[in-house]
């Protein structure tokens, strides 16, 4: 089957997708614009700043859009083939992944910025949002765990072979590259924060500058080349210190240059994939049962974040809501950015799909797949440079993630301990990053590995956690609902079937191993989420609690 004729049924699917079903959902939530938002009501210049649209969605889609939609499909596609996998992207993302987003993105709107944890306080009372608060740190924990493995693992590639006698290290490439641009967003949000040149002149600058970052880094490629213990350090530091960062010094211009970083990577996988003659090299369907575990429940969870993530509803409710400039900009937002990042997932895929075998990990696949997109445009003789902007673009996509992720786990432990001060702020921010220190440190190199199943189902339990507070909330204002409660008990179903099969190796497990620590932390999080859905059946069968909500 030619690669060409598949993608362009996707794209298809997913464009009908946002015409229909995403303008249907939006209507379910009736968007005002003229609707005053927490941006404006509680505006400080550093968490709560009203954004252009254009602007956000960048940042936004940064932000969600990280290894996972990139990681997980290539490994699902690797172990059941990529039929599962493109039905389940398609058609999840369409009526779960999406949905789950522009929900959980107007229900914080809505009830002041507040995070989905807090949403579920207000309907469900306070024991279940201290359950809620405590299995989303530990979700978060493991998706800093996750990808900080995976992006120091991609600055330790190591020497690549070169047609030149000078010596190439890819890690190191990607690692200069990838430390320069952040520099220079930082640059950029200085400017713009002090100097208020605006955006037309900002993005003619420093979007070139970005790509310049990218061969600064191929020309100096053993600057850098540090171990993978020395980047794990580097790393949990940089989230630590943009955690506390005002979002416009970081988050918002990095997060708008990783758009066009990220963009670029979309482009020449479009340009690869339409326009390349590439034929589908791997199997549509190997079985129903492979190394990682059955098809149901594990191919769902481990292509996580490319169909339906909950860390994105995080991402919504915990620093997009409080810069969403007015209502409406929820459903481009919210919904659009989650379809986007399906298309991601699709050109993970193909990067996988065009090669017959290979042993290599995800990240290598991936960059070597947009490589070879790129080569047709910039010609087979900057290889080099290829290779090393696909990388780039993956370790954009995971950096964003870091660093929110980051800001999610401060922000939730500061709500938890109702401490707001600056202070708190520092040690909720090392305790976050604390935590998957000792994790990696103990797990060594490949944890991605050891870690990816059960980060992928707390990712999608927590989803269906989230949707569950929202038709909770749209009940009691007297909406529709059966499109938010659907996912929710079909994602549960999936994701509780994939705990108790984790649950399982506790038995064989040695004592104090990831697998052991695994099992254990299986176990809490299936308690806590069923604990969660008896105290939400209860609120459901009560009268209404009194309630506070903004509706602008």
């Amino acid at each position: 089957m030619h690669l060409a004729l598949l993608a362009g049924a996707m794209v298809a699917l997913l464009a009908l997708g946002y015409r229909f079903y995403g303008r249907f959902i939006a209507r379910q939530f009736a968007l005002q614009a003229g609707a005053q938002t927490p941006s404006h009501r509680h505006a400080d210049g550093v968490d709560f700043v009203p954004t252009r649209p254009f602007y956000l969605f960048g940042q936004h889609f940064s932000a969600i859009a990280a290894a996972g939609p990139i990681v997980g499909p290539i490994l699902a596609c690797q172990q059941y083939g990529w039929l599962p996998c493109v039905l389940w992207i398609g058609f999840g993302v369409i009526f779960i992944g999406a949905v789950h987003d522009v929900a959980t993105l107007v229900a914080s709107v809505r009830h002041d910025g507040k995070s989905i944890a807090e949403v579920l306080r207000v309907h469900v009372g306070r024991p279940a949002w201290l359950m809620m608060s405590t299995f989303i740190w530990v979700a978060l924990v493991y998706v800093i765990v996750a990808f900080t493995d995976v992006t120091a693992s991609t600055f330790v590639t190591g020497d690549a072979e070169t047609k030149d006698l000078m010596r190439f290290n890819q890690g190191g490439a990607v690692a200069l590259a990838a430390l320069l641009y952040l520099g220079l967003a930082m640059v950029m949000g200085i400017i713009e924060r002090f100097l208020k040149w605006p955006l037309w002149l900002l993005t003619i600058i420093f979007v070139p500058a970005t790509v310049g970052c990218i061969w600064v880094g191929t020309q100096y490629s053993t600057l850098l080349i540090l171990p993978w213990q020395a980047w794990i350090f580097v790393l949990l530091g940089y989230c630590a210190l943009a955690s506390v960062a005002p979002v416009w010094l970081l988050m918002q211009p990095r997060g708008y240059l990783g758009g066009f970083v990220l963009y670029a990577a979309l482009l020449i996988g479009v340009i690869g994939i339409f326009f390349g003659g590439h034929s589908i090299e791997q199997p549509a369907f190997r079985g129903f049962s492979a190394s990682g575990g059955s098809l149901f429940p594990f191919l769902f969870v481990t292509i996580a974040c490319g169909a339906c993530s909950g860390f994105h509803g995080l991402v919504c409710s915990g620093t997009t809501s409080k810069q969403i400039d007015k209502e409406t900009h929820c459903h481009p937002v919210g919904y659009g950015a989650m379809l986007l990042e399906a298309f991601v997932a699709l050109i993970a895929l193909a990067t996988v799909m065009i090669v017959a075998t290979s042993t290599d990990k995800p990240g290598a696949l991936y960059a070597k797949g947009i490589g070879t997109f790129l080569t047709q445009i910039i010609g087979p003789e900057h290889r080099t440079m290829a290779i090393t902007f696909g990388a780039m673009a993956l370790s954009t996509f995971i950096f964003d993630t870091l660093d929110s992720a980051t800001r999610l786990g401060r922000y939730l432990l500061q709500e938890v301990f109702a401490a707001p001060s600056r202070l708190a702020a520092v040690g909720a921010t090392l305790l976050t990053c604390a935590v998957p220190l000792v994790f990696l440190l103990m797990a060594g190199q490949g944890a991605y590995a050891l870690f990816w199943k059960l980060f992928g189902t707390s990712n999608q339990l927590l989803a269906a956690l989230s949707l569950l507070a929202i038709t909770l909330w749209l009940r009691r204002e007297g909406r529709r609902y059966w499109f938010t409660l659907a996912p929710c008990l079909f994602v549960a179903s999936i994701t509780l079937t994939s705990l108790v099969l984790q649950i399982r190796e506790l038995a064989a497990a040695t004592l104090g191993s990831p697998a052991w620590i695994n099992a254990v932390v299986a176990l809490v999080l299936a308690g806590l989420a069923i604990a969660i859905g008896v105290l939400g059946v209860r609120a459901w069968r009560q009268p209404a609690l009194p309630v506070t909500v903004s509706h602008g």
